[in-house]
């Protein structure tokens, strides 16, 4: 008679589904492993790309100002809240570069440069 009737015998499956429960566990883990790195990839990339940006915002904001200041002179910006609510925003866009890079401290230099300029 085929099968495994004798209980002497070893049920081959129980090995078979060992190994295949492993296989399974192990491709699961390289693709996680993947993903993870992909995801890292990404962060850094968006920690960047907001770095960048927030140079752009901080320098488009002085630039604005120096473009008020050739066009009706200091005296009128010195008339109105503009330094000051620029003073707030460029404070606002550094804590969100220090939001989202690996180190803030790296932040520092452009931190002083920016607030240099008000």
């Amino acid at each position: 008679m085929v099968g495994f009737g004798n209980t002497h015998e070893k049920c081959p499956s129980k090995k078979l589904v060992k190994i295949f429960v492993i296989f399974i566990l192990s491709s699961l883990f390289n693709i996680m492993s993947e993903q993870t790195s992909i995801l890292l990839y990404i962060k850094n990339m968006l920690a960047d790309l907001i770095y960048i940006n927030g140079i752009i915002a901080t320098e488009l904001i002085k630039i604005t100002e120096n473009t008020a200041t050739i066009r009706r002179g200091k005296e009128f910006l010195d008339k109105t809240s503009c330094p000051a609510e620029h003073y707030e925003l460029n404070k606002q866009i550094i804590e969100i570069m220090k939001k989202y890079q690996k180190k803030p401290t790296n932040l520092a230099a452009l931190e002083a440069h920016v607030f240099k300029h008000l």
